[in-house]
């Protein structure tokens, strides 16, 4: 019910300028050509923030835009050289070798592969909440499905529960960290803890695809387990951090053997793309962009969290480009519903968890829309 003493829209003015467009009454109007909105190819439409999906809007970095250009040059060409050599330079800085490290189409791949090649096997076991839509997609066509601890009153990854039920039937563990929707990260030695312990007993998988985002990403990997032959496997992506989410790369590091048996779920080279592997190579260790992108995640988490406690909300501490908020109540759906009139794009509800809204860091002018969007959206839907 709404607070009669109180108007979140009181928190902004109507008149707010909003980047591409302006805010009028209930609907944000956006630039359009003889009254028609434009709506690009490739990308979101002007004046429309969206806040949905994880990406990057930074990027592509400048190093990768001219390396995508060079190699379009030889778009007639299957990949192969170029993967060759990202895959060397990853398993280098690891201290591992070639032979350790798949690429794929985005991380999505080989967290596919793994789920059809653990689920042929037995269960997948996860927490109540995660980031499973590969691991669904394994237990489509199978007998066997996806187990999940209780609920965690702090929306946590308990390590002990998921320690305690792994069983004879569980093919294979999947923790992702930082954690998606959430964006909390779990403690890295009580995570090695149990990547060491549970990995004697099946297969554990770490989804790591905002690692480079947390605080301490070299502290944070689990990737050193793989180096000291542990049955862990570790994904991470392009499509994050990095600014290369339309250029679908991604990639798994685990045991050669592993690899080699999931192998069979992929194409291979045939699975990539010039352009995308030429921006992965250009990008990679490019420290200056890196850092730049974190730095305007972290000034876009500071503009969210300050719009959240203004509207008497509250959201979860992330180590991401995105924050999972509490709606106190209100239903997310709704929400995203009335944030889409206002060309802010957000996601709605995730399971049951129908009072939680997850939001993107993309360019602050667009979570300056969400800012100023929310507290009228909030109003709408009181």
């Amino acid at each position: 019910m709404k607070n009669p003493g109180f108007s979140r829209r009181s928190f902004f003015t109507a008149s707010a300028a909003l980047s591409g467009g302006a805010l009028l009454g209930s609907r944000l109007v956006t630039a359009s050509t003889d009254g028609y909105a434009v709506n690009p190819l490739y990308g979101p439409p002007v004046g429309v923030a969206k806040l949905n999906a994880n990406e990057n809007p930074y990027g592509p970095s400048p190093a990768a835009l001219k390396a995508m250009a060079e190699a379009s040059q030889s778009g007639a060409y299957y990949v192969n050289e170029s993967s060759k050599k990202l895959r060397d330079m990853i398993a280098e800085r690891h201290g591992l070798t070639r032979e350790h490290v798949m690429l794929s189409s985005g991380s999505s791949g080989v967290l596919t592969f793994l789920a059809m090649a653990a689920t042929r096997q037995g269960d997948i076991l996860g927490p109540d909440l995660f980031w499973d839509t590969t691991s669904r997609m394994g237990v489509r066509n199978s007998e066997n499905g996806i187990v999940r601890l209780p609920k965690d009153p702090n929306l946590a990854i308990d390590l002990r529960a998921m320690e305690a039920a792994l069983s004879d039937s569980v093919s294979m563990v999947h923790v992702t960290n930082p954690n998606n929707p959430t964006g909390s990260a779990l403690e890295a030695a009580q995570l090695k803890a149990f990547c060491k312990k549970a990995s004697t007993k099946t297969m554990v998988l770490v989804d790591e695809a905002y690692n480079e985002l947390t605080d301490n990403p070299m502290q944070t990997t689990m990737i050193p387990l793989v180096k000291e032959g542990h049955d862990v496997a570790v994904a991470r992506t392009f499509s994050k951090i990095f600014g290369l989410a339309g250029m679908r790369v991604g990639y798994l590091i685990a045991k050669p053997e592993l690899l080699e048996k999931i192998g069979q779920f992929g194409l291979g080279d045939y699975g990539l793309n010039q352009t995308g592997v030429a921006g992965a190579l250009a990008t990679y260790n490019d420290e200056k962009f890196l850092a730049f992108s974190r730095a305007k995640i972290v000034e876009g988490r500071e503009i969210v969290a300050e719009a959240v406690k203004a509207n008497g909300l509250t959201a979860l501490p992330s180590q991401t480009n995105f924050m999972f908020v509490n709606l106190g109540g209100l239903d997310a759906e709704r929400f995203r519903s009335a944030m889409a009139k206002r060309n802010v794009l957000i996601r709605g509800i995730y399971r049951d968890y129908t009072s939680w809204s997850r939001v993107s860091m993309g360019k602050l002018e667009d979570v300056e829309m969400y800012a100023k969007a929310m507290p009228y959206a909030l109003d709408e839907i009181a």
